[in-house]
């Protein structure tokens, strides 16, 4: 009894601790996730937004500029430039890709199972080695041990899902792979009124895979995580009372 009044305390704590977070959101919106620091390789600034003295070296640099690494030269062609002749679809850190995510799916599974088994056993011993003289005269030894057994079992189960998801997103490459694959993850939120819908593409995609509009679609990523959801007001409705999911994992019947 005292284990299952401790145990119903540490139950309403729990849930208490989340009704105080909820009961601070009320009457207002659903805060944005804050904007992760993109990651990029360094790129050689452009010569002319240098002033005179920093091209001729009689400027001092700061503190913070004499710590970045120190480029090879100030060529037009130096690496991280826009070029003509260079292919602009993403290919390094902190590159930027568009995923075109088209779920469209639809699937139906139909099951039944019918089983069925039935035994029987008999045994008797007409002559116990004469001790059937000492049994009980109603007991028949020709009919000590009589079993029946019927068994019957079915069962039918029906799945049907669709799917629809069609949303554009831009991703980050966020590390390039030996073999020249790069991760990506891309991250969206919306927010209306007192909802905020979010998704969020995780995967890892192939340099060739990607179109000459720098875009790749969804199908093509290996790994996918594709999370598409939101929170707000409209969520909370539609999720059953905290008193009900403990009911409903709890309750053996």
């Amino acid at each position: 009894m005292r284990r299952s009044i401790s145990f119903l305390l540490v139950c309403g704590l729990l849930s208490g601790c989340g009704a105080v977070g909820r009961l601070s959101n009320v009457g207002r919106a659903p805060k944005m996730t804050p904007m992760e620091q993109p990651t990029a390789p360094a790129i050689e600034g452009s010569l002319g937004q240098q002033s005179a003295s920093q091209r001729l070296g009689t400027e001092q640099a700061p503190a913070a500029a004499q710590a970045q690494p120190q480029v090879a030269s100030a060529s037009l062609f130096r690496t991280g430039a826009g070029a003509f002749l260079r292919d602009q679809r993403a290919s390094r850190v902190g590159d930027i890709v568009t995923i075109k995510i088209n779920i469209e799916d639809k699937a139906e599974m139909d099951n039944t199972t019918q089983r069925s088994r039935s035994g029987s056993e008999k045994s008797g011993v007409a002559a116990l080695l004469g001790l059937q003289n000492l049994l009980p005269s109603s007991i028949d030894p020709g009919n000590l041990v009589q079993t029946n057994s019927t068994s019957d079992s079915g069962g039918s189960g029906n799945t049907s899902r669709t799917e629809k998801v069609n949303m554009t997103v831009a991703a980050v490459v966020t590390a390039v792979l030996p073999n020249g694959n790069m991760m990506i993850r891309g991250r969206q939120e919306v927010r209306v009124n007192y909802e905020l819908r979010e998704l969020v593409v995780m995967g890892l995609i192939r340099p060739e895979d990607i179109g000459r509009d720098n875009s790749i679609p969804h199908s093509k990523i290996a790994e996918a995580r594709i999370s598409y959801g939101g929170r707000g007001q409209l969520t909370d409705v539609q999720q059953a009372r905290w008193g009900q999911q403990i009911y409903d994992a709890l309750f053996p019947f």
